[in-house]
């Protein structure tokens, strides 16, 4: 019986789950931390603390952001890590701790559990975007995850929404359409500082049908299908699979197929409608991910 664990490193906690099995893997322990992000040192620290309360792994798989060459295990740019830049986070994570390790991009680990055994296990293209402190985005090709010339095929927190202001960070999709941009809309409308709203908080409002908070989500909605839309004329994928915790809301999903329903209305018929599901894995599909990339080694 083989003994893995994964670590999906966020933004805000970095989650872990010791996985066992052979052909098949399940979680035998799960758990999260805070996400150290002080220096470099102590985060692979914080790493390695991870590895050390558990016995007998044989190996770890890392999902984090940023581009990230997988091969050769180095993190080239990530934005909330800026310290990792250039650090082979698999050779310095297995000096530490003396097994081997991966490393991959959170996005392409979502993408690699879903068509491992997830919700696009029967198509060959695919486009899977995952809804956090950013939103990570992964296009699979011929059942491949596609990476692009320089690592960063998917990138679309990084998209611009004006061709003014390039360089102002506020002009980047990533402060519309992720979890966090969600969680600051809500608390605006609630006069409440975004730090004190949590996202169960937000959904027994829309539960509740709270008109401001059903106002907020269809107003998020509208820029997540506006951007799948975009991305359905440029990639033409056979579906697209949406993760992070707000995927297991049904009323998120509910929320981006009527606005897909009303973008569809006013284009061309003969323009395909996008096809959108959400994660099978959800919250989870970082680290099944980060199994497969491993078990990839």
């Amino acid at each position: 019986m083989r003994k893995i664990l994964t670590i999906d490193v966020g933004g805000t906690f970095t989650k872990y789950a010791v996985m066992m099995g052979m052909r098949t893997f399940k979680i035998t322990v799960h758990g999260k931390t805070p996400t150290i992000k002080k220096n470099h040192a102590e985060f692979m620290e914080g790493l390695a603390d991870i590895f050390n309360a558990h016995d007998d792994v044989e190996g770890i798989g890392i999902s984090m952001p940023g581009l990230i060459d997988t091969d050769k295990g180095i993190c080239i740019s990530s934005e909330p890590f800026k310290f990792a830049n250039g650090h082979n986070i698999a050779e310095e994570l297995k000096a530490m701790c003396g097994v081997p390790a991966t490393v991959e991009n959170d996005a392409n680990c979502a993408a690699l559990a879903e068509i491992k055994s997830g919700c696009l296990t029967d198509v060959k293209d695919a486009f899977v975007l995952v809804f956090g402190t950013a939103v990570g985005g992964a296009f699979i090709r011929n059942r491949e995850i596609y990476r692009g010339a320089h690592n960063c095929a998917g990138e679309v927190s990084f998209t611009l929404k004006s061709p003014v202001c390039v360089m102002n960070e506020k002009n980047f999709y990533v402060n519309d359409i992720s979890a966090l941009a969600f969680q600051k809309i809500c608390a605006k409308v609630l006069n409440m500082p975004p730090e004190e709203i949590t996202g169960e908080m937000i959904f027994d409002l829309i539960d509740e049908n709270d008109d401001d908070m059903l106002d907020a989500l269809y107003k998020f909605a509208h820029g997540v299908a506006v951007k799948i839309f975009n991305l359905q004329m440029l990639f033409d994928p056979e579906r697209f699979a949406l993760g992070g915790g707000i995927s297991e809301r049904q009323s998120f999903i509910a929320a981006v197929h009527d606005k897909l329903n009303e973008l569809c209305e006013k284009v061309p018929d003969y323009l395909p409608r996008p096809e959108v599901v959400a994660c099978k894995y959800q919250n989870d599909a970082n680290l099944f991910g980060a199994l497969y990339r491993y078990l990839r080694k």
